[in-house]
């Protein structure tokens, strides 16, 4: 069974489950959750983990990055549990799934990784406005040897989505200017 807009679930995962689920019984990704989520019903760092590299959503099968899967929840973490519920679950798996489709999209020559030029191009093409040395600074943290892969793609996105929000609640005028108290700076940018 795939799921419409949300890909199939990985290997090894129930295809569908008897009975129903209260609230979510309409949603085929809910018993995807529900497998993921075990018995406390919310998705931790470690099961995300599993999930994605389950999925192969970095490719060949290998780990998620488990920072990467912390960024991804803190920034749908809107109750500050530190896990996802269904439907931040369900948000994610659509961001991430669009996510990957622009990444293979930047991917030209189908390495898996993005190179600095394409990187540029994805983030543009996302409405980001960088100048050369912001660009460089993402280059150089999210990239090794010049290539980029989906993982560290992911971390960039959540990264630069998480801080635009944060400096749009900021920015009452929507002027391009926000002040920040520092331990508001702190707690704010820690929590991403």
């Amino acid at each position: 069974m795939s799921f419409p807009g949300y890909g199939a679930p990985p290997a090894g995962y129930p295809a569908a489950f008897p009975g129903g689920f209260p609230g979510s019984q309409q949603d085929p990704l809910y018993g995807y959750f529900s497998a993921v989520a075990g018995q406390d019903g919310h998705v931790s760092a470690e099961e995300l983990q599993a999930c994605l590299t389950q999925a192969n959503f970095s490719g060949g099968y290998k780990p998620f990055n488990l920072e990467t899967c912390r960024l991804m929840i803190g920034m749908l973490d809107r109750d500050m549990s530190g896990s996802m519920g269904f439907n931040e679950f369900k948000e994610l798996w659509t961001v991430i799934n669009a996510w990957k489709q622009h990444f293979m999209a930047m991917d030209r020559d189908r390495s898996g990784t993005v190179d600095p030029q394409e990187m540029n191009q994805a983030l543009s093409s996302m409405g980001y406005r960088l100048s050369p040395q912001a660009m460089n600074c993402i280059i150089k943290r999210y990239s090794c040897q010049g290539k980029i892969t989906f993982d560290d793609y992911v971390a960039c996105c959540v990264r630069l989505r998480s801080l635009t929000e944060l400096f749009r609640q900021r920015d009452q005028a929507q002027q391009g200017v926000a002040t920040f108290q520092y331990d508001d700076f702190i707690g704010c940018t820690m929590s991403i």
